[in-house]
């Protein structure tokens, strides 16, 4: 059975390397018969959670930006795929802004299969840690969902550099078996 697949490429630099990477993903899970869309956080206006709670009161965010559409299309979404650089050991701003934003609706996000696709600059693996954590985190908070897959790829900085990486292959296969 086909699934609904969605891919949110957090990077703010479109086209590097784990935008390449979301590309390999949705290519195998494609060719598998799935229905894929990937959306790239760049340019996307994300406000940062002010922890008001009005969606507490109202179910729906005062904020008027990109992030209700993305977020709606999460809980429709059988699969999501969260990609992110590592910056400072975490996940990127524009990531950790819209999960911050699904603080409304957290729970209704359930029963969904979880993929990470990071990359770093940094050639420690151990330091793909924290991201993992925080990754982590976010998917425990959504009822019956389960981790299926991460792709680390690290020693990757300028735009490309991943082509040459094992995680090219990872990351097409994983998406075949998504």
């Amino acid at each position: 059975m086909a699934k609904n697949v969605l891919i949110i490429g957090g990077s703010p630099r479109i086209g590097g390397n784990s935008d390449i990477l979301c590309d390999q993903f949705a290519k195998g899970a494609i060719e598998a018969g799935n229905q894929v869309e990937k959306i790239s956080l760049a340019g996307k206006k994300i406000g940062f959670c002010t922890a008001c709670y009005t969606c507490e009161k109202t179910g729906a965010c005062p904020q008027k930006d990109d992030a209700a559409a993305i977020i709606e299309k999460m809980l429709a979404a059988d699969v999501i795929v969260l990609a992110t650089p590592v910056y400072f050991y975490t996940m990127s701003a524009q990531l950790k802004a819209l999960i911050d934003r699904s603080v409304m609706v957290y729970p209704r996000i359930e029963k969904k299969d979880f993929y990470y696709i990071m990359t770093m600059a940094d050639t420690e693996t151990e330091n793909f840690r924290g991201t993992i954590e925080a990754l982590r985190g976010f998917v425990l908070c959504c009822e019956e969902s389960q981790e299926k897959g991460m792709i680390c790829a690290e020693g990757v900085y300028q735009k490309g550099e991943v082509l040459e990486h094992t995680a090219m292959t990872q990351a097409y296969e994983m998406g075949k078996n998504a």
